[in-house]
């Protein structure tokens, strides 16, 4: 582990997954402090409220105490990675098709912030073909999702998909 090195792990978390949550876990073992970064969203529709995204992220970083804490942010990536004193960005690469635009990202980033380093994580074998999206979809469709997300998060998605179902 790299000695007092804050990393930020930003994403929607739409939900939360198991390969997010190997990746937080990965990171631990990297750096000091890990900031979950939860992206308010202006460009996605969530299923998920902002504050629930914060809640499921806080919930899934219990086991690491204050190592891994939780926020939100709006606005400029940069902006907040600066503020928070980040010197990594840790981003998640699931498969090839994940890094043309991770790659991308990243290059832009180092134009914004030259002195914070992009670091990839891929999730275990067995997380590397989850994806919010498809859990989602899943749930929506009543499938079952308990090998893709903790029980909490798939807790979470059964009373919002019949919330949806309701209304």
């Amino acid at each position: 582990m790299t000695a007092d090195v804050i990393a930020v792990y930003p994403g929607t978390f739409d939900p939360m997954t198991l390969g997010h949550e190997d990746v937080v876990r990965r990171a631990t073992q990297l750096f000091s402090h890990v900031i979950v970064a939860v992206a308010a969203g202006h460009h996605k529709k969530a299923l998920f409220s902002l504050q629930e995204r914060i809640d499921m992220a806080r919930e899934v970083a219990k086991p690491y105490g204050n190592r891994v804490q939780v926020e939100s942010f709006s606005g400029l990536l940069r902006d907040f990675v600066v503020a928070r004193g980040g010197k990594a960005m840790v981003r998640g690469l699931r498969a090839v098709t994940d890094f043309d635009y991770e790659f991308q990202l990243a290059g832009m980033n180092r134009s914004l912030m030259p002195e914070v380093e992009t670091v990839f994580l891929t999730p275990s074998d067995k997380y590397q073909f989850i994806s919010s999206t498809f859990v989602r979809e899943i749930a929506i469709l009543n499938g079952e999702v308990d090998k893709f997300v903790s029980p909490y998060v798939q807790k979470q998605l059964a009373a919002k998909v019949s919330g949806l179902a309701r209304s």
